[in-house]
């Protein structure tokens, strides 16, 4: 393809926005056409995004009439949507429509939980309430871009964060025969995890210096991981999560753990991940163990392995921002549009955060 692709940004005030923003900022071929805020209208970005003052300036927040209005102008746009689940759902259908009716098309990636299960069911099982568009689901897949060659629907739904790392780390093991169908999963989150909107447990006070549970047994995000595993593999996996709330604002960290049903050294476990994302430039499989900084801000993933013979375990190291919500979400939208899939998503981590 050639020129600029008008580029829109739902959600807008979010920090998986700001990330988006960031990111759309460099890209050489996403031009940001709208960026949407029902709370902020009318505000400068800058206001919300002092950080990104240097590109957008000059840049204010649309209403959803605005961005509507927008979609029907244009023969094609990238949507991307980084409004709240439970929300996310009715802004992209209603855009869908508005396009629809105007003759023009849009490919969107939703970075929020709506389109994430096949069924509404599904959907209202863990979310305890009904999906707002349920016609749409069919129009959606959800995956980690590493685990799908082809896409055969329009639109993407981004797996999210802590699953991105945990898919990660189990799709080999699973897709390979390497474990039975049970992972048990210790995954670690930076407190942009929890959204913008201050709550007790990412007040600064009580989560710095600290570690802590929380949902263990019970992250809604289980669900979603057996569902991405599934429609993967075909396994029906059980994936028995403890997530964690860790002191730093950025990054994820997840150990999956299992055991092995036949003896398995490390080398060749390395060798086993090596081999699978062999075509994957944004995951390194690395000899030592991986750490959150050597992957802050940036759209690479970093694994490691060990082996005792009888039990493995896998290390992943994301930012929970960019590959696991907008740097993911552009990644998806580079291959939709017949982009590389790298497009300006290959900046190195500063390293010293």
């Amino acid at each position: 393809m050639s020129g600029f692709v008008p580029t829109v940004v739902l959600g807008g005030t979010g920090y998986v926005a700001g990330e988006l923003l960031r990111l759309l900022a460099a890209h050489p071929r996403f031009e940001l056409a709208a960026v949407m805020s029902d709370s902020q209208p009318g505000e400068p970005v800058a206001k919300a995004f002092p950080h990104l003052a240097a590109a957008y300036g000059e840049t204010r927040f649309k209403s959803q009439a605005d961005v509507e209005a927008l979609v029907t102008r244009v023969p094609e746009c990238a949507v991307f949507s980084a409004a709240p689940h439970g929300v996310s759902a009715a802004l992209i259908d209603s855009l869908l429509k508005a396009a629809s009716q105007a003759g023009t098309r849009l490919r969107v990636v939703d970075i929020s939980a709506d389109f994430r299960f096949r069924s509404a069911a599904e959907y209202e099982s863990v979310y305890r309430h009904a999906h707002a568009a349920p016609a749409r689901l069919a129009e959606f897949t959800c995956a980690v871009p590493e685990h799908l060659r082809e896409l055969k629907t329009p639109h993407v739904a981004h797996p999210g964060c802590f699953a991105t790392a945990t898919l990660l780390a189990s799709m080999p093991l699973l897709s390979l025969g390497l474990t039975p169908p049970v992972l048990y999963v210790t995954g670690i989150t930076g407190s942009t995890g929890a959204g913008r909107k201050p709550v007790e447990g990412t007040h600064h006070p009580l989560r710095h210096s600290d570690l802590y549970s929380y949902n263990a047994l019970a992250h809604r995000h289980a669900p979603e991981v057996a569902a991405c595993a599934r429609a993967a593999t075909g396994v029906e996996a059980e994936f028995a999560f403890v997530p964690h709330s860790g002191p730093f604002a950025r990054g994820i960290h997840v150990t999956v753990q299992a055991p092995l049903k036949s003896a398995v050294d490390t080398s060749k476990v390395l060798a086993a991940l090596r081999e699978f994302y062999a075509g994957s430039p944004f995951v390194r499989v690395t000899d030592s163990a991986p750490r959150v900084k050597e992957v802050v801000t940036t759209n690479y993933a970093h694994l490691c392995a060990a082996s005792s013979g009888r039990t493995v375990a896998v290390m992943c190291v994301i930012d929970n921002l960019n590959k696991g919500a907008a740097g993911g979400a552009v990644q998806w939208m580079n291959r939709i549009f017949g982009l590389p899939e790298t497009e300006g998503l290959t900046a190195c981590a500063p390293g010293w955060t």
